[in-house]
């Protein structure tokens, strides 16, 4: 797991190499929980610290591409609902879930981080990944969604807040798996979610090379 974090690390390194002007580099803070046989519908139920890093290359001001590698705790408990069922089977996990990611991203309104101050927009996200559960051991895929909003708050700074849930294709997280004949199993249902919501702090990392007019309007005082 060590190797493949530094790995990633150095992905996302390289490619912030080929395009600093265009690039957004983000920190991210929040929270984690886990949807499935445990707790099938609350949102937010039993959250556990998460965050992590990503590397956004704009396109252009509605599109970008986004990694981003991401940690967090998830765990649940039967005696958290109250149901006979649930009471007597009495089942429980914890573990920690690690996320790598791309996604497309969108955003409703122009938005740059190099642009007029306090521009902000909603924005949606969908993609792929592979993420690694520390209860099982186990890499499966997962197809990533995200949605939130962000504002540009200073020069080449930006605040994101945003709330994504992940489809996985497996359903053993909490080591339960659904008595259900494969037949009947259904693209949302019978496999285990998990979830990231949190607060992202970006910015712009620039060259400031003398005498480039390109630089100007970082270092110029911004419009408002």
């Amino acid at each position: 797991m060590k190797k493949i974090r530094w790995l990633l690390l150095f992905l996302i390194f390289s490619l912030s190499l080929s395009g600093q002007r265009n690039a957004d580099y983000g920190v991210m803070l929040g929270v984690s929980s886990y949807i499935g046989d445990i707790n099938p519908n609350r949102l937010l139920y039993s959250p556990l610290p998460a965050g992590g890093i990503f590397f956004r290359y704009n396109l252009n001001p509605r599109e970008a591409l986004r990694t981003n590698l991401l940690f967090g705790g998830l765990r649940a408990n039967d005696l958290d609902f109250n149901n006979s069922f649930q009471k007597s089977r009495a089942a429980s996990f914890s573990g920690t879930v690690g996320e790598w990611a791309l996604q497309f991203e969108f955003n409703f309104f122009p938005y740059s981080t190099a642009g007029k101050q306090w521009d902000y927009t909603p924005y949606f996200a969908a993609g792929g990944g592979v993420a690694y559960v520390t209860n099982t051991g186990a890499f499966i895929p997962v197809i990533p969604f995200s949605f939130g909003f962000k504002v540009n708050i200073y020069k080449n700074i930006g605040l994101e807040a945003e709330y994504g849930f992940r489809k996985t294709f497996y359903d053993n997280f909490d080591g339960l798996t659904d008595l259900v004949a494969p037949s009947d199993h259904s693209w949302i249902h019978n496999n285990d979610w998990y979830t990231f919501t949190g607060l992202a702090v970006t910015w712009k990392i620039y060259n400031k090379l003398a005498g480039c007019p390109a630089y100007g309007e970082v270092d110029s005082k911004r419009k408002r």
